[in-house]
């Protein structure tokens, strides 16, 4: 990219420089500037909830035909496609994910959009039974100005996870994208604009969440809150939601417990587990950080699985072959180390990884290795807390029982994995193991079908799924009176 252009952001539909300070974004792999920006300022944001609200009650998107909107969506999702290696390139330069990771994050949000098309065109409401003298209907409108608050670790899957319901569902959108990863939300507002979505609908606004996404959480014309992120910011946003008595969904972090029983398919469990942890280089709230594997395979597992990891492909995020790319910054790297400090100073001890990669095509990024560390208890920090990076805690355990109490020890119920050959033992164990989902003999899979979120500092509510778009539009009753006489009521005759 040109760093002698500065990046246009778009407010209310209009094209310009954000009036904040003016920074630049960085390649993970080599530390370079990609390109550079002004921040949103806090009259940007008033700018873009004002347009917004225009947008929405002047430009006839809510009241457009389901089917009329789902064209539109429908040509965001082709479109997507049709630029779906640029997209792919641009994400990586965005946050140092490997190419052929996103390619698939690309793919998900034409799939997003597509899906939440259909969606919109198939929603049905509803003609309630009768208990009266009148016909009871059950509908549903849009909200109006709806914000969504995305993560740098999935931009463009987390910005199509929330902007394609909340248009669907007739709404018009804020979307403020992590400060360092603004590049992929900027490409998808350009989108709709060729889209054929009226302007206005789409703001977006980079800059710090501190300030831009707690201006948006306390706007009085942004009735609802899409945020997926920390689990602290999450609370703040919460606390300012119930003040105004506005709805809020959130994905936030994970701890998440992988389980391998006595009969797993050992093939499976280990190629499973790594990609589970080290994929996306830990940096997921979904990771299976918390390994719990039957005493009796403990050992003979451990070997394989640090064998396996000592294999992945760490390197250029550009690489068709790397597995493994460089965390988002020298200071979340660090943050990392500190982690891995920390669970060797609780009595952890090291199997594998732990330390940067050497050599002079890791000097100027921010790698680092996949770890695993053992000899821990689940009550121990790094067993509690999520380190966002490549590191895995392995624990045996010796019965059920104890299992799902380590398990379920945690503030974070956000996912799970179990490997088994037997059924029965998957669905108890499913059942009994708190988490928004479980995956059983696969991890890490997601489909737009299904809904996804979390329990306790996990989360709020649930995205996804055909009912997704019903989290950004609010239920009406309506009540048609049949009866031929006036209702009976003192003074009045019938």
């Amino acid at each position: 990219m040109n760093l002698d252009q500065i990046q246009p952001i778009c407010i209310a539909g209009e094209w310009r420089l954000g009036q904040g300070d003016l920074y630049a974004t960085h390649y993970p792999a080599t530390g370079a500037a990609v390109t550079r920006l002004h921040a949103a300022s806090l009259d940007d944001v008033e700018q873009a909830i004002v347009g917004a609200q225009r947008a929405f009650e002047t430009s006839g998107w809510a009241q457009r035909k389901p089917h009329e909107r789902a064209a539109v969506l429908y040509r965001i999702a082709q479109l997507i496609r049709e630029r779906s290696e640029e997209l792919a390139q641009l994400q990586r330069l965005d946050n140092g994910k490997p190419i052929k990771e996103t390619r698939n994050l690309v793919a998900s949000a034409a799939g997003t959009f597509q899906f939440f098309a259909a969606a919109c065109e198939t929603l049905e409401e509803s003609i309630t039974p009768s208990r009266g003298d009148y016909l009871t209907m059950s509908v549903y409108e849009p909200m109006g100005v709806v914000a969504a608050i995305t993560p740098w670790n999935s931009p463009i899957a987390s910005e199509a996870q929330k902007m394609a319901p909340a248009l669907a569902a007739g709404n018009a959108v804020v979307v403020k994208p992590a400060e360092i990863t603004p590049l992929a939300a900027l490409a998808l507002a350009r989108i709709c604009d060729e889209a054929g979505l009226p302007r206005g609908l789409v703001s977006i606004l980079p800059g710090k969440g501190s300030l831009i996404g707690d201006a948006l959480t306390r706007h009085p014309l942004v009735k609802r809150v899409s945020f997926t992120g920390g689990t602290r910011t999450g609370k703040h946003i919460a606390r300012i939601a119930a003040d105004k008595m506005m709805p809020v969904s959130m994905e936030l972090g994970g701890k998440s417990p992988t389980i391998v029983l006595e009969d797993a398919d050992l093939d499976h469990a280990v190629a499973g587990v790594l990609y589970g942890i080290f994929s996306s280089s830990g940096e997921s709230c979904i990771a299976g950080s918390r390994l719990f594997v039957a005493r009796p395979l403990y050992d003979a597992f451990m070997a394989r699985l640090v064998e396996g990891a000592k294999g992945i492909r760490i390197g250029d995020p550009a690489d068709e072959a790397t597995q493994m790319g460089p965390l988002i910054s020298a200071a979340h790297r660090e943050s990392v180390e500190r982690y891995v400090d920390m669970g060797l100073s609780e009595g952890g001890r090291l199997l594998t990884g732990g330390e940067r990669p050497q050599g002079a095509a890791f000097e100027q990024g921010y790698f680092y290795t996949p770890t695993i560390i053992v000899g821990l208890g689940n009550d121990a920090r790094l067993c509690q807390e999520e380190v966002f990076g490549p590191v895995l805690v392995a624990l045996p355990f010796d019965d059920e029982a104890a299992l799902v109490r380590q398990a379920n020890d945690s503030l974070y119920a956000l996912a799970a994995g179990i490997w088994t050959r037997d059924f029965q033992k998957a669905w108890r164990l499913g059942r009994a193991i708190q988490a928004g989902t479980v995956w059983i003999n696969t991890y890490k899979q997601f489909s737009i079908s299904t809904p996804f979120g979390g329990w306790r500092d996990s989360g709020l509510g649930r995205e996804k799924g055909r009912l997704g778009i019903l989290q950004y539009m609010e239920q009406k009753a309506l009540y048609w009176g049949l009866n031929e006489q006036p209702i009976a009521w003192a003074g009045v005759k019938a």
